[in-house]
């Protein structure tokens, strides 16, 4: 068993297939799996596993750590949401923009989004559960967020009829805002080889959707 890259979206942001045994009984299959991903060339060591249940509306996010830098993988184990990633790195080309696709219990599709992205969520059904695996251990101190709704990135969030956010959420700052901060300064784009990623996978081939902004 193992793993596809679907898609690749920012240059970095991948979605993950994985292989599944299906039968009158029911489903099995590895959410991760450590020669898999080496094997893909994404990181293959997590030191934090965090999930999540939320009630339909409920937005989460734009998250991110930069001390130490955190990548997050993503998928939803109940429920459908929507799964957001934002480039904040700068000098990037694709500064800015945004990655969201809709994920599902059914689909089992996976999102890696590397440390330089924000990432967050909008659940879609009643309720949703979501499992991210992650490469840094939490650190209050060396992490932020960018508020959901800014202006200047312009997600496209689904109709929900509301959303619902903690108050550290809706008070979060705006992209211009984390790049004028010294913080700001541990993200930066540098250019990786035209057949690897920045964050040292071998890349797939381009298959931009409408959701990549």
């Amino acid at each position: 068993m193992g793993f596809r890259i679907e898609s690749r979206h920012l240059g970095e942001i991948l979605v993950l297939v994985p292989d599944v045994i299906e039968d009158d009984r029911g489903f099995f299959l590895e959410t991760y799996r450590a020669d898999s991903f080496a094997a893909l060339g994404l990181p293959h060591q997590f030191v934090q596993d965090n999930h999540s249940r939320s009630k339909k509306g409920v937005v989460r996010g734009l998250h991110f750590q930069w001390d130490p830098p955190m990548a997050k993988l993503m998928r939803v184990s109940y429920g459908s949401a929507f799964l957001v990633a934002v480039d904040i790195r700068k000098n990037s080309p694709t500064l800015g923009k945004w990655f969201g696709l809709e994920v599902s219990a059914e689909s089992k599709k996976l999102v890696w989004a590397p440390a330089g992205f924000a990432r967050g969520l909008c659940v879609l059904s009643d309720y949703a559960e979501i499992q991210y695996k992650c490469t840094a251990i939490y650190n209050r101190s060396g992490e932020s967020g960018l508020v959901f709704d800014d202006p200047e990135i312009g997600i496209q969030w689904p109709a929900v009829g509301g959303y619902i956010l903690s108050k550290k959420d809706r008070s979060a700052q705006r992209l211009a805002q984390w790049l004028a901060s010294p913080a700001s300064e541990s993200f930066k784009y540098e250019e990786a080889p035209s057949d690897v990623g920045a964050s040292g996978y071998t890349r797939a081939e381009d298959a931009g959707t409408p959701e990549s902004k």
